[in-house]
Parts: structure tokens; C-alpha cells; sequence
């Protein structure tokens, strides 16, 4: 079987991308490792039109539920190589177990969580050490804890843990944070949060699991170890483009995928959605991502009708 279109990425982009491809009467497969992608963690989202207020996960739900409505073939496995048929002007994707075959790719695969890359990171993961307030906040009701950064998922994690830890400190390496005021009024009128500016990580230690955070402030060069028992790490993400670069795609300087204002790549069949890209002013928002996948999968039909 020939696809006319597969999408690389099951995140808002890829899903909305594939029920507009399906809508167009594209024969669409959608290949993802978890659903949802980062949009899936989120504790809640406000900003949605629709939905005053969903978990990111529910969200995620709805539209997976709707892509399927539309005949979308979902699988959950990793694509791991790309190659273009020369003879056939296909391109055949491979997944380890298998391979399929489709005329035009979208590749809407989102972005992958930074590290700090301090002494302990790495050996205190899942024992103290979490990327995920959602899915490890629980871990820690009534004990104390640090959320690291100054983005929107920095305050979006320290709002939900807000509730669940005895006692939260917000690190940032700078005065200004760049997540929703909003947020940042609410953290500010807490009373079991604590902001600590100018400052950043430098080590974490412990036992069995973590009992401490070294940090440093930037202006004074003051150290301090506080006594803790989990550590957030919210300091943003880097594009997920191995893929694409096999492919032999063309990047911006920081490595996002360059797209024209239809989310064509400089390969012709290939298009690119959501967080990946250079496009919606680098806003980072599961409603440009969805806008962006639409748009990539009218372009994905446009191509292959001039193409037919």
C-alpha cells in the first residue's frame, strides 16, 4: 500500500495535520512514539479555545478520537530511517519492524526536553530528579522541592506542584521570567513558593534518593545548599530534526526545520508542522501547532493534485 501522505509526530500538529489530510481524502497514517507529545504533560491548559479548562492529556484524547473518526491509521512505534525511491519519486519509511511507502511526509515530531547537565542529573533521575511535574508530582505531596527555570512550562509545573508540595522553590537565572503573567501573579501570591532570582543550579546530591541542590548566584557568586527532596527540571527544549537532517533538510541556525508560509521544506513532498519549525514566531503554543499541521496538510493535498 501506498499512503499519500504519513505524518511523523502524534503532538497537536501531526493529529490536526492528519484529519485534514483525511478530510481532503488523503489516505493518512500517523506514526508517533506517545501521544500527544509534550502538550500531553501539561496539568492544565487554559488556553485552548473551547476548553476554559482540560488536561493536557484529555485534550491530546479528543483529538486522537477525532483523527480516528476521519480513517487515520495511528501506530505508536519510532520511525528510524528515511529514503526516497528515485524511481518512483516515493519515499519509504522505516520503522524497524516494518516499512511503508507514501508519496509526501509531514513531519510534525515537536521538540525534546533540555538538560542541565550538573553533577547528579543524570544519577539522581527518577529518584528525586524529574522532567515532569505531571507525571511525578504525586511523589511528592508534603515534601519540598525545587522547579529550575523561567519559561511557561517552568510556571505551569510550579502552579500544579503548588498543591501537592509542602514547600516549592522557583530558581531562575534571570529577574524576568518569560512564561503568562498570570502564572507568575499566582506563583508571586502563593505562600509555598519561594522565588530565587539571579541563580542557577550547580550540583545535585544525596543518598539513595536527593536531599540537596547546590546553586549559585550569578551577581554576588553567594553559594548555598538547599535541603530538598525533588528537583523540576523546566529549562525548555531543543527541535527534534535527526530525522531531517538525514534527509538532508534545511535548518535555521538553532536547528528548527526552515518552512515557507504553506510548511513546505526545501525538499518537494516533504512538509513540516508545529514546534520543529521556524514558523508562528517561534511561538510555542498547541494552537499555532495545530494551525501549522492544517496548513501543512492542505499544502500535502495541493502538492500531490499538481503532481497526479
Amino acid at each position: 500500500m501506498i499512503y499519500d501522505t504519513i505524518i511523523i509526530g502524534n503532538g497537536p500538529a501531526g493529529l490536526s495535520a492528519a484529519i485534514f489530510a483525511a478530510r481532503s481524502d488523503l489516505k493518512t497514517m500517523v506514526i508517533g512514539e506517545k501521544l500527544g507529545g509534550q502538550a500531553a504533560d501539561a496539568h492544565l491548559i487554559e488556553n485552548y479555545p473551547g476548553f476554559p479548562s482540560i488536561s493536557g492529556f484529555e485534550l491530546m484524547q479528543k483529538f486522537e478520537e477525532h483523527a480516528k473518526t476521519q480513517g487515520v491509521e495511528i501506530i505508536y512505534t519510532r520511525a528510524q530511517k528515511f529514503e526516497k525511491d528515485k524511481k518512483t519519486q516515493t519515499f519509504k519509511i522505516n520503522t524497524g519492524d516494518n516499512e511503508y511507502e507514501t508519496k509526501t511526509i509531514i513531519l510534525a515530531l515537536g521538540t525534546t526536553i533540555k538538560k542541565l547537565n550538573i553533577k547528579g542529573e543524570t544519577e539522581y533521575l527518577g529518584k528525586g530528579v524529574s522532567y515532569c511535574a505531571t507525571c511525578d508530582g504525586a511523589f511528592f505531596r508534603e515534601k519540598t522541592i525545587a522547579v529550575i527555570g523561567g519559561g511557561d512550562a517552568a510556571l505551569s509545573a510550579t502552579l500544579y506542584l503548588e498543591g501537592i508540595a509542602k514547600k516549592i522553590y522557583l530558581i531562575h537565572r534571570r529577574q524576568e521570567f518569560r512564561g503568562e503573567p498570570i502564572k507568575l501573579k499566582k506563583i508571586k501570591e502563593s505562600k509555598n513558593i519561594e522565588l530565587i532570582l539571579d541563580t542557577v543550579p550547580t550540583g545535585i546530591s544525596g543518598e539513595i534518593t536527593v536531599t540537596a541542590l547546590n546553586t549559585k548566584n550569578l551577581k554576588t557568586g553567594q553559594e548555598k545548599k538547599l535541603k530538598l527532596d525533588g528537583v523540576f527540571i523546566e529549562v525548555g527544549s531543543t527541535p527534534t530534526t535527526v530525522l531531517a537532517k538525514e534527509l538532508g533538510i534545511n535548518l535555521d541556525e538553532k536547528g528548527y526545520i526552515d518552512v515557507d508560509p504553506a510548511q513546505k521544506t526545501d525538499i518537494p513532498g516533504i512538509f513540516a508542522a508545529g514546534d520543529i519549525t521556524t514558523n508562528s514566531n517561534y511561538f510555542r503554543q498547541i494552537i499555532t501547532a495545530a494551525s501549522e499541521g492544517s496548513i501543512a496538510a492542505d499544502s500535502a493535498f495541493k502538492f500531490l493534485k499538481e503532481n497526479s
